[in-house]
C-alpha cells in the first residue's frame, strides 16, 4: 500500500518528534483517518524523504516522528522552466499541479498582452502563495521531494530576459515559445539531455505577433505540437510531457 506523503517546510531531522501543521494534521487525521502508529513519507523540499510514524493525535494536531533520511529523487534528466501566460479561474491550477506532475523545475507566471488575468501586487502575492501551495501538493501526491519554485507574475519581456539570462549561465540550455502556426516540430528539435529548457506557453489567446518577436530577440525560438491548436492549460502540460519522453524520463 502507497503510504501517505506530507511536506513539512523545515528541516527534517532523524528521530526528532514533530507537530504537523494544522493542514496537515487535518488530512491525515480527518481526511485518511489514520491512527497513533501509523507509517507515512515525509519531506522538505531539499532532495531525499524521511519515513515517519505517527505518534500522537488530538483534536486537530499530529505528532510524528522522524525516520532516517532516504536518498531518493524522481526528478526528471531535464530540467525545465515553464513560462506560462496568467489563465484565469482553475486553469492556472490545473498547470502548476499538471506541470509539478511532470517534472517541472520552475514556474514563471507570464503577464502578457492577451492575458484575461491582471494581478495586482496584493492580489498576486496571495495567488503565488496559492499556486506554491499548489504545486506542493502535487509534489505530495507524485512521489517528487523537490517542489519546484512558482515565481511572481512578470511581464512577458522581463520573464523572457530572465530565461534568456538564466541560459547563458548554463550549457546545453534550449529557449523555445509555442506558436501553433509556425515554428519547427518540437520533436524535430529534441532537448539535451541532463540539460536545460525554458518554455514559453500563451494564454488564452495565444501569445500576439509582437511578443513573438520580442521572445525571439531573447533567444527563443518557435515550435509547435502539432495540427491542432491547444488550449492554454492543456498546451503546457503536453509539451512537458513530450520533452519528457524526449529526454528519457518516462523510460526511468
Amino acid at each position: 500500500m502507497r503510504l501517505p506523503r506530507i511536506f513539512v517546510d523545515g528541516p527534517l531531522v532523524a528521530a526528532q518528534q514533530m507537530e504537523l501543521p494544522a493542514a496537515a494534521s487535518q488530512h491525515l487525521l480527518a481526511v485518511l483517518r489514520l491512527r497513533v502508529g501509523a507509517p507515512l513519507v515525509v519531506f522538505d523540499g531539499r532532495g531525499g524523504e524521511h519515513p515517519a510514524s505517527l505518534v500522537a493525535a488530538g483534536r486537530g494536531s499530529a505528532r510524528i516522528e522522524v525516520g532516517e533520511h532516504r536518498a531518493v529523487e524522481r526528478e526528471s534528466p531535464l530540467a525545465v522552466t515553464l513560462l506560462q501566460g496568467l489563465a484565469r479561474g482553475e486553469r492556472m491550477d490545473v498547470v502548476v499541479q499538471k506541470a509539478t506532475e511532470l517534472g517541472v523545475t520552475r514556474i514563471i507566471p507570464v503577464a502578457a498582452a492577451r492575458s484575461v488575468v491582471q494581478l495586482a501586487e496584493a492580489r498576486a502575492e496571495k495567488r503565488v502563495a496559492h499556486w506554491q501551495a499548489v504545486a506542493v501538493a502535487a509534489c505530495e501526491q507524485c512521489g517528487r521531494n523537490r517542489v519546484p519554485e512558482v515565481t511572481a507574475p512578470l511581464p512577458l519581456v522581463e520573464a523572457c530576459r530572465l530565461a534568456a539570462a538564466d541560459a547563458a549561465d548554463a550549457s546545453a540550455t534550449r529557449l523555445w515559445a509555442l506558436d501553433a502556426e509556425g515554428g519547427v516540430p518540437l520533436a524535430a528539435a529534441p532537448p539535451p539531455r541532463g540539460g536545460r529548457v525554458a518554455l514559453l506557453v500563451g494564454p488564452e489567446g495565444g501569445l500576439a505577433d509582437e511578443e513573438l518577436e520580442v521572445a525571439a530577440l531573447t533567444g527563443f525560438s518557435r515550435v509547435r505540437l502539432g495540427p491542432r491548436v491547444l488550449r492554454t492549460e492543456t498546451a503546457g502540460p503536453a509539451a512537458l510531457a513530450a520533452l519528457q519522453a524526449l529526454a528519457g524520463d518516462f523510460g526511468a
